[in-house]
């Protein structure tokens, strides 16, 4: 009985010994490139974590703020923020939990973001700005208005969460989920996984770009290195992700906030219309565009109609 014990044990420890290794090897390939590396980032100390942002330009202030999906970060802007700078003091920051800024092993939720970007504009832009957000991070661009109005001036949104996706709260589903991928070494692996190469060309070619052939390769390598940045900790916010942790109700916020707001969706996105008529139904004052032949990044696939809504309606 005791050789089978010493013997599972040690078969047992060599497997878990193997899967830290891959997960040393994946990191290793994913960010080797050094690709988001920048000399003239600057960091902003918050008090959950030190957060990359840059600053280009003279104007009034557009804050640019990326979508919470796996790989994301400010270079998701990358084609957009050179081309305004001349109109703007542009910002452009990654997220805590992603890119560039720290990933702490902590619960990432709606509300934190919301308390990020209100101290980011207050701390370090110091004046009323106008956003930029895509996709999830659209909800906590919206509390924040709502809460702090003073601090929001126009606001832009591509592709937004869907109403219904954000009243998704975790359940016990979700939260063994976030559970699994938390714990050390198998955990890891799991994330992994579900962050290859293969699954970003996957990703793009299927829900990012109606057009394939603009997907370039740099695109997929850029969002690797991302998702692997700061090891282990890049799968923490993920995590908090798929358990819908992020997730919040925004109807009475959206209703109540009387900004000047513009939603543009690519309109080959599944179900963009209803989603954006959602919203427009709870604050009549929404403005709604969409880009032909394009999905859910048109900022990527189609940078110059993006460039030129930014320029018509800030």
């Amino acid at each position: 009985m005791k050789k089978k014990i010493i013997a599972i044990s040690i078969l047992s420890a060599s497997s878990v010994t193997s899967i830290h290794m891959i997960n040393r090897i994946h990191h290793f390939l994913s960010t080797s490139g050094n690709l988001l590396s920048c000399s003239e980032n600057h960091y902003y100390k918050w008090r959950f974590g030190n957060i990359k942002y840059d600053k280009k330009g003279k104007g009034t202030p557009l804050l640019f703020i990326h979508d919470l999906t796996a790989g994301s970060s400010s270079y998701e802007f990358h084609r957009l923020i050179n081309n305004l700078t001349d109109q703007h003091e542009i910002y452009t920051l990654d997220l805590l939990g992603y890119g560039l800024s720290d990933k702490p092993s902590i619960t990432y939720t709606n509300n934190l973001y919301e308390q990020l970007i209100t101290d980011f504009i207050k701390n370090i832009i110091g004046k009323k700005t106008s956003v930029v957000a895509t996709g999830n991070s659209v909800p906590f661009v919206i509390m924040a208005c709502h809460n702090n109005p003073e601090f929001f001036d126009k606001m832009i949104f591509i592709n937004p969460q869907s109403l219904y996706s954000q009243n998704q709260i975790p359940s016990k589903q979700t939260k063994l989920l976030k559970f699994i991928f938390d714990t050390p070494v198998i955990g890891t692996f799991i994330y992994n996984i579900f962050n290859t190469k293969h699954t970003f060309e996957k990703t793009f070619a299927e829900e990012y770009f109606y057009d394939k052939s603009k997907i370039k390769e740099n695109y997929i390598l850029n969002y690797l290195e991302s998702s692997q940045l700061s090891g282990y900790q890049a799968k923490f916010s993920f995590a908090c992700y798929v358990g819908k942790f992020m997730n919040t109700n925004i109807i009475h916020a959206l209703k109540e906030i009387n900004n000047s707001i513009l939603m543009i969706g690519g309109e080959k996105k599944t179900d963009i219309e209803t989603n954006l008529e959602n919203y427009a139904y709870y604050n009549t004052s929404i403005e709604l565009e969409y880009l032909p032949d394009t999905k859910h990044l048109p900022q990527l696939e189609a940078p110059d109609k993006i460039l030129e809504l930014i320029k018509w309606f800030t």
